[in-house]
């Protein structure tokens, strides 16, 4: 069986057992290694669901694609609280960020590097026009 499709048998089964409840805790690493991308917008709304059931989940990921399901799935009742964990350039420090919309992360390189991709797509097709 794939690697993904094995994550979402467990969270199935954890769900199944009971063992997802008001109060309990879900932490996940990454959820979308392994997983086609196909599947985020699934997991995203099992996610938001279990949320609103009292699940408190902590999730860790570099992938633009689950958080921005997250940004266009979640609604103003979601408990959502997006974090940046970043380098202070004056104090060397690592700092920290929380905003509970997506579009408010700062800094996120996460959509640098998804613009720096987008600003090399539009030079490319510039260039293939010129």
């Amino acid at each position: 069986m794939a690697e993904g499709l094995r994550k979402l048998a467990l969270l199935w089964l954890l769900i199944q057992n009971g063992v997802l409840f008001k109060g309990s805790v879900l932490f996940w690493d990454e959820p979308e290694a392994n997983l086609n991308p196909s599947f985020m917008e699934t997991v995203v709304e099992i996610l938001i669901a279990l949320q609103q059931l009292g699940v408190q989940i902590f999730l860790a990921t570099h992938d633009y694609i689950i958080l921005k399901w997250f940004d266009l799935k979640s609604e103003n009742k979601d408990a959502i609280l997006y974090h940046s964990l970043y380098k202070n350039r004056d104090s060397g420090e690592i700092a920290l960020f929380s905003t509970n919309k997506y579009s408010d992360i700062s800094p996120n390189s996460i959509d640098d590097a998804f613009g720096r991709i987008i600003d090399v797509e539009i030079q490319r097709s510039i260039g293939k026009i010129a």
